[in-house]
């Protein structure tokens, strides 16, 4: 049995395991969550070194993109030096072939139709595939990069907006804690209702799930929610909430969806390779695989 373990400096609450079995394959897919503490984290990764088949990095990415740049975030790279034997993966990769797979599915199939809808994308920079595909079919597009991240209440409407600014602000951000970026440990249970304007403009809200999570208001009625890990809790929350329809960009395995730095890792075992697989190897694995959106309709 191959085995991967997702390491996340994210809350423990969050932790889960289940065993599948991917063309002839069986493994364990495990969550280890640290609840923020980022030594402790480190030093269960390189416990794990050349014990188990690949590591996934949950709660912090090694990279945020634009549409020129790749930009490496500063506490990542405690992480990368962490393993000298195990693959460890972020998640990045698929985040950039899956999930614009799943958006363009979600459109051809009749299932999410993305024209003339208004989209409220939490962080392009995290989701850049994402990102990319929504706004080659909408224009009524608001990017929350600054908001959620920086939480200066300034939208942005274009990727090359997006460009721009992460051209100024990035090189900074990057040295920045990422607790300053992205909900760590405890904070994650945080919800604080701020930019209840653009949730409220939104008819279909992506991103990260933990990012929308952050400041979303009680009434979500109506909406479409196009996200990553989400755990019973979460979509209960969702359903009180008035969401219509959650879609997760990775499949449901024992009751829940893992994130994608677990199936990225998962894709790479499978390969049998010691490190991120080229763009096509995703692509040709994602259509041999035939991985499929989870669909949820929350409400009666």
């Amino acid at each position: 049995m191959k085995q991967v373990v997702s390491v996340s400096i994210g809350s423990s609450k969050r932790n889960h395991e289940a065993t599948v079995e991917v063309m002839g394959e069986e493994f364990l897919l495990k969550r280890i969550g640290t609840d923020g503490d980022i030594n402790k984290a480190i030093e269960t990764i390189k416990n794990l070194d050349g014990k188990v088949d690949a590591i996934g990095l949950g709660g912090i990415d090694f990279y945020l993109f634009s549409k020129s740049k790749r930009y490496i975030i500063g506490d990542s790279r405690k992480f990368l030096n962490a393993t000298k034997e195990t693959p460890i993966l972020d998640g990045s990769g698929l985040k950039n072939t899956l999930e614009r797979r799943v958006i363009r599915q979600l459109q051809n199939q009749g299932i999410v139709n993305f024209k003339d809808q208004n989209v409220l994308l939490v962080c392009g920079m995290d989701r850049f595939g994402m990102a990319d595909e929504i706004e080659k079919l909408t224009n009524n597009i608001v990017i929350g990069d600054i908001m959620f991240a920086l939480g200066l209440s300034i939208p942005l409407h274009s990727l090359n907006s997006l460009d721009k600014v992460a051209r100024a602000i990035a090189p900074i951000a990057i040295r920045l804690p990422f607790s300053v970026l992205y909900p760590t440990g405890k904070s994650q249970d945080n919800i604080v209702e701020k930019y209840g304007k653009y949730y409220a403009w939104a008819d279909i809200i992506a991103g990260d799930y933990l990012m929308i999570k952050k400041h979303m208001p009680k009434s979500l009625l109506g909406k479409v929610i196009i996200t990553n890990t989400t755990t019973k809790e979460d979509l209960e929350d969702l359903r009180n909430r008035g969401v219509k329809l959650l879609v997760t960009t990775t499949p449901e395995l024992n009751g829940r969806s893992f994130g994608t730095n677990v199936m990225e890792s998962m894709l790479v075992a499978l390969a049998g390779k010691k490190s991120e697989l080229t763009e096509e190897e995703y692509f040709d694995l994602l259509e041999k695989l035939n991985f499929q959106p989870r669909l949820l309709w929350l409400q009666k």
